[in-house]
């Protein structure tokens, strides 16, 4: 997959770490504590020094970024791997590092924003992609909907990823749709949609499974 894919890896590697460029240039204005993490009524309760949260915190999703090439790339089964499947696994980690920083820097620089509503419209907008690409997604053990009856069965990992497709582009389009929310009522709402979209698959396949699937 690396040796596939170098080119992008190279370019998805500098846009994570784009965020400590751009700190850097604004260092100046920035405050010597950032926020880095937001409650659940949309604003900051956590707090990092500047140079971890310009510096530190990109190489962090950097090395997250590797971790997640290096264990997709050692999984045999991916050696075949749907491009756009392998598309998806370089492309998260960046687009994640850049939504956070700019999230940090907008409210450090006291750019009012509801950070609350981004971050929920990003993972929306993440798991809207993932469903529109995961039932082209080839049977494997580190992406997907990995269970001990979908790794054993070519047929429940199709149907399996198919319906979690469908469930996943529309619990995308909701969490899209909480991003525009006010931001106590959109907290109430995004927690059901993720835990519908992580079970249902898995229910669904678990009931294949007794099937004979």
């Amino acid at each position: 997959m690396i040796k596939r894919n170098k080119i992008s890896i190279v370019i998805a590697s500098l846009l994570t770490l784009a965020p400590m460029i751009i700190g850097a240039v604004i260092w100046e204005r920035l405050p010597e504590l950032m926020p880095t993490h937001w409650g659940f009524n949309g604003e900051a309760d956590d707090y990092s020094s500047k140079g971890f949260t310009v510096f530190g915190m990109p190489l962090i999703f950097l090395a997250l970024l590797w971790i997640c090439l290096i264990v997709t790339s050692m999984d045999k089964r991916n050696k075949s791997q749907n491009p756009k499947i392998e598309s998806i696994v370089i492309w998260i980690v960046p687009i994640l590092s850049c939504t956070i920083a700019a999230a940090t820097y907008c409210t450090s620089l006291g750019i009012e924003i509801m950070v609350t509503n981004i971050v929920f419209s990003t993972i929306g907008a993440v798991v809207l992609i993932l469903g529109n690409y995961m039932p082209k997604c080839k049977q494997n053990s580190t992406i997907g909907v990995r269970l001990k009856w979908t790794l054993e069965s070519e047929e429940n990992w199709s149907r399996t990823h198919r319906f979690a497709g469908i469930i996943w582009f529309i619990c995308g389009i909701l969490l899209i749709a909480c991003g525009f929310l006010p931001t106590k009522i959109a907290v109430f709402a995004v927690l059901p949609i993720i835990l519908f979209s992580v079970f249902a698959p898995i229910i669904y396949s678990f009931a294949l499974h007794k099937k004979g699937i």
